[in-house]
Formats: structure tokens, C-alpha cells, sequence
């Protein structure tokens, strides 16, 4: 079964971070794909630039509307996903728990629905 990983984080959190500090973060998340390549669940994943940079788009009684930003003004935003193919739920779980971002944000975990419909 396919569950994403949607990693949130306070941009806030990262705002001096140093090229350094960059690098450091980026070879974490290496070894995070890494372990994941080598279970032979990873399936995809993304990090995406903060939400200011969003556009939204909406259409209601046939008008739509585009919008610069995300849709909502919060503290966390989603910073990026990753996608895996594990047999359950207990599994997607024991790998959101050593995900990097587990130690700095929150990671919602949701099942594909694109069987079950």
C-alpha cells in the first residue's frame, strides 16, 4: 500500500541557516532516501520552495481565481513529501519516525486512495 508523507515545518526554523548548515541537512535526507532505496519502498519524493513562493487557484460558480501565496496563512507549511509502498500502516509509521523532519516539523501520514475507489 502507498502512503505520502507530508513534512511540515516553521520556515521560521530554518531562517539562519548557513550553506553549511544546508549541506549537513541535505546529506540526512541522503541517507534517509538512501535507506529507503534499499528497503525497496521508496516510490517518490519532493522538497519544495517555501509557500510564499505558492500560487492558488480556485473556481467557484464558474469563476476562477488565482490567487500569489498558499491558501492559508499558517506558521507550519508543507515542505515537501515523500511517497512509500509498504504492507500497512505500522510500517509507513516506523519509517515516518526516522524521517529528518520528524525531528523538526510534523509529518502527516496518508494512505493513496487510489485503489479504494
Amino acid at each position: 500500500m502507498r502512503y505520502t508523507f507530508l513534512l511540515y515545518s516553521n520556515p521560521a526554523d530554518f531562517a539562519d541557516m548557513t550553506p553549511e548548515d544546508w549541506a549537513k541537512e541535505k546529506e540526512v535526507y541522503g541517507a534517509y532516501i538512501g535507506a529507503l532505496h534499499e528497503a525497496g519502498i521508496f516510490v517518490d519524493t519532493d522538497w519544495l520552495h517555501p509557500a510564499e513562493t505558492a500560487t492558488t487557484i480556485s473556481t467557484k460558480d464558474g469563476e476562477t481565481r488565482v490567487q500569489d501565496g498558499p491558501f492559508a496563512e499558517t506558521r507550519e507549511t508543507l515542505g515537501g513529501y515523500f511517497c512509500i509502498d509498504v504492507p500497512d500502516l505500522d510500517a509507513a509509521l516506523a519509517w515516518a519516525k526516522k524521517c529528518p523532519a520528524a525531528q523538526h516539523g510534523k509529518i502527516e501520514i496518508r494512505a493513496s486512495a487510489m485503489d479504494s475507489v
